[in-house]
């Protein structure tokens, strides 16, 4: 049951069903459905509190990996754990699939069938342990994996990505009982490189747009934020475009007014304005106060990626020169060469502070899709 705090999406939870388990030879949502939304725009919660209700009371069992719960560790074993711990609530599965790796008697389900031997190279791979239990269920199989752009920045994590792909190959054969994939992400340039060439695991996947909270919501919000006086929908829309949309910084300026106790009923409408305001500006400003803190070679590097997208080329001769003019443009020209060894260093730098982020293959892009209007408004 959802909980009375969090705002419902029932209805987005349905239509997306619908299409997620729909099945038809015209129909490329068998090859998985990838999501993007800007990051902290209530993407991960619809997940866990809409979607994955809705696809169980259809029907469906679901396997729940979100790739940034711990990014000290490798996206590879983040999906095999979460695969592992629906497999030993099966004990029949867990039987076939120890026999199949040499486990006998009593150590079925004990410390001999840990994580450790699931996932791609290991004793139980990642398509055999989901057709066992697809095999064992007999109902549809849906893997949701958050921020799964995440999966690109190792190779263990790409090779787990195409274990998925040839368990959905086999499991949506007549033989099984079919397997959905659904991948999310907070930046569509990223999620897209899971489905946009032939040597990719999901290629021509749909790649949906996810639909940001809208009046609804703030309807919503506004009933229950339990202020000394109401705020009004009209007033507070505006507010949340401004804000992109980000249910977070509407309640982190609702919390700021709610411990104010002089606060009286007369001046919530323009406290309230004032701490969303104060809110993206703080949100901004740490943000700009690390690009301050840049070498002006880090600066050039991150404004041309910024402005170059996914036609980004960080070591060709015309990027390179590129690099040169952005500093010319801010008045940074020191005759400091710009070559290959000094743009690696300037991009592992960007990565460390977490602005850039790197795909195991050598592709690089923003970490944050919101960086690039910072860096639009920003000297």
């Amino acid at each position: 049951m959802a909980s009375a705090s969090i705002f419902p999406r029932t209805g987005l939870a349905g239509q997306l069903v619908g299409q997620i388990l729909h099945t038809s030879p015209t129909s490329a949502s068998t090859s998985g459905i990838f999501l993007a939304a800007p990051r902290r725009t209530g993407k991960s919660t619809f997940v866990r509190e809409d979607l994955r209700p809705e696809l169980q009371r259809r029907g469906a069992l679901v396997i729940y990996a979100d790739l940034w719960a711990d990014r000290s560790t490798d996206p590879s074993k983040i999906m095999a754990t979460a695969i592992h711990a629906e497999l030993v609530k099966h004990g029949n599965v867990v039987a076939k699939l120890a026999r199949a790796i040499g486990i006998t008697g009593g150590k079925v389900g004990g410390v001999d069938f840990s994580i450790d031997r699931v996932g791609v190279g290991k004793d139980v791979h990642l398509t055999a342990a989901l057709v066992a239990l697809s095999d064992e269920v007999k109902i549809p199989i849906v893997v949701i994996i958050d921020e799964a752009q995440h999966a690109l920045t190792s190779a263990e994590g790409v090779d787990s990505l195409f274990a998925l792909k040839a368990a959905r190959d086999e499991l949506n054969s007549s033989a099984h009982w079919g397997l959905r994939l659904v991948c999310t992400g907070s930046n569509r340039d990223k999620l897209a490189m899971l489905r946009n060439s032939k040597d990719q695991a999901f290629f021509g996947a749909p790649l949906v747009n996810f639909p940001h909270l809208g009046r609804d919501y703030i309807d919503w919000f506004c009933k229950n934020v339990a202020l000394p006086a109401q705020l009004h929908p009209d007033l507070v829309w505006p507010l949340f475009e401004r804000a992109g949309f980000r249910p977070e910084l509407l309640g982190a300026a609702a919390d700021a007014l709610r411990f104010d106790f002089t606060l009286e009923a007369r001046d919530v409408a323009r406290c309230f304005t004032a701490a969303v305001d104060e809110q993206i500006a703080a949100a901004r400003g740490e943000v700009i106060r690390v690009i301050h803190g840049l070498t002006p070679l880090q600066a050039a590097v991150l404004r041309v990626l910024s402005a170059s997208g996914i036609d980004y080329r960080p070591f060709e001769a015309q990027t390179l020169e590129r690099y040169r003019e952005t500093r010319r443009q801010a008045g940074q020209d020191d005759g400091v060469k710009i070559d290959v060894p000094a743009v690696q260093s300037a991009l592992l730098a960007l990565q460390e502070k977490a602005l850039v982020w790197r795909a195991a293959r050598g592709v690089y892009a923003l970490e944050d899709a919101a960086l690039q209007e910072v860096l639009r408004d920003s000297p």
